[in-house]
Formats: C-alpha cells, structure tokens, sequence
C-alpha cells in the first residue's frame, strides 16, 4: 500500500505561479498511489497569490479518477460574492472507503497572532489485509499554543479509539434506523500532513506520547521507524521558495503501533518544485 501526502500550497510553485497541472504531473511522476492526501487545498477562494479561484477538489477528482474524494474545508467563508470559499484538505482513495470523519481542531485563543481553523479528515479505507484509517491534517503555524491544543486532540482521539477497541464488542437490536448501523472503525491508524513543527521539538515528542492506560505510544513516527537514528530528510526550504529560509522536516507521517511492523519505507521526493513543500511517502506491506 503506497500512501503520499504533500501540502500543495493551493498549487503554487517555488516560483509562485498556481499551476495545477503540474501539481498533478508531480503525483502522477511518484508513481501509482493507493490514497492521495493534500493540504492547503482551496476552493473558489479569492485573494490567494498567484490563484484564479480555482475549484481543486474538483480539478484532483477528475485528475485521479478512479479515486474517491473526501474534502474537508476548515476555513469556510463568503467568498464575496455571494457563494462560499473553502481552504482544507483533501483525500483521494483508489481503496474502498467507509465512514468518513471532518474533525474541527481547537484553537483556543492566542491574542496578537494570526490563525485559521484547523481540521484533520479520516476516512476509513480498506486494505488488503483489513480496514485501517487514513487522517491527513494541517496544524496552525504562528500559534504555538494552538498547535498544543491541535496535538493534544489528535493524540486524545487515537488513545480514545485505541482503548475503545480492546472493548469487547457489544450488538443491540434495539435500534432499527439505518443511522444507528454499526460500520468499522479501527484502531489501526496513519495520520499525515503539515504538523508545522520539528522533530524534536515538544509538539513532535508530545504526538508520540505513551497511554497512560497500557504504556504503550499513540503514534510513531514512521521515518523513525523506517529510519531508526538517521535525521528527517527535509520537507521545506529544499528549491528556493519564499518561505522558509532553511531547510528542514515538518511534514510527517505517523502510524498506531499495530501499524508499525507494515512499515516497509518513508521517502521525501526531493525533485519537485511545484510546491514550497514537497511531498512524502509511506510505504505499507
């Protein structure tokens, strides 16, 4: 199972001119892909630099087809003109999908600073060897204190979902409305995206926190696991695009533990320009 996740930058290069084509080109060129996840993936939003208000979910869905696609907007706006503008992240899966799941982040107030909301999108997806769950998110860069709060909620989710499992598993009769109808929902999970943090840094250290329940961590980090005491391969500042200055890893793929022995490879594809980031790969057997 081959996973990639790239923050797009609504499809503005190094050199910032939008071009989707070449977003698209750069997937294509990594070869086939099993899910597709993106960040900053804007919908009619005016203002962008270098954008045309461009419909991207749509445009990706019809670039992949073959692939379901889940948008999940986590800026949803006027666009002023009377219609909606959208900013999120999108999913595209060739596999089977089942319950998808939108989560808004906290973002508890952080005066003086600018911020969005933030959202993480889950699908359930079904793999050769069962189902799993696919999350792809984007944290706050200029909150630090939201980016905690933003942490601490994707990791509570995991524990929670984690601990629900080992539950035994309870059917009831009672309720006959097809809403009620129980679908899966696994522990095994990934969760990919922009984390707008280091490795190292007490966001990153945070995210792979052990249970209090069993003592076993929420999440590891697939590069770790793949690449046991090598440094991240960097993520931003590799073609010259106006932000950032340097180089270094912020885009991050991590896997519940059960996952971890299906780690076969974590790859950051260092070529393309058509994006200030650039985009990264998992590998699952």
């Amino acid at each position: 199972m081959r996973i990639l996740s790239w923050n797009i930058q609504w499809g503005r290069g190094a050199d910032g001119r939008v071009d989707l084509e070449r977003t698209a080109a750069a997937i294509r060129a990594a070869g086939a892909f099993d899910v597709i996840c993106l960040q900053e993936v804007a919908a009619n939003f005016p203002g962008l630099p270098g954008g045309a208000r461009e419909d991207e979910p749509d445009f990706f869905a019809r670039a992949f087809p073959g692939h379901a696609a889940v948008f999940g907007a986590g800026v949803d706006v006027p666009d002023g003109e009377g219609g909606r503008a959208f900013f999120g992240n999108l999913v595209l899966s060739s596999l089977p999908v089942g319950q998808v799941f939108r989560h808004l982040l906290p973002a508890p107030a952080d005066p003086g600073l600018p911020s969005m909301q933030r959202t993480c999108v889950e699908v359930v997806v079904q793999a050769s060897w069962g189902a799993l769950r696919v999350m792809t998110t984007h944290l706050e860069y200029y909150s630090e204190l939201q980016r905690q709060a933003q942490v601490q909620a994707l990791w509570a989710l995991q524990a929670g979902l984690a601990a629900q499992a080992r539950l035994p598993e309870k059917r009831s009769e009672r309720e006959a409305n097809a809403t009620f109808a129980a679908w899966p929902r696994p522990a095994a999970a990934l969760l990919c995206g922009d984390f707008n943090c280091e490795p190292g840094s007490s966001e990153h250290q945070r995210m792979q926190a052990a249970a209090a329940v069993d003592g076993v961590p929420v999440w590891l980090d697939a590069w770790k696991v793949a690449h046991p005491g090598a440094a991240h391969a960097p993520s931003v500042g590799v073609h010259g695009a106006e932000w950032p200055g340097r180089a270094y890893c912020c885009d991050f793929f991590f896997v519940s533990p059960e996952l971890a022995p299906r780690v076969r490879a974590v790859r950051v594809l260092g070529g393309t320009a058509a994006s200030d980031h650039q985009p990264v790969v998992l590998e699952l057997g």
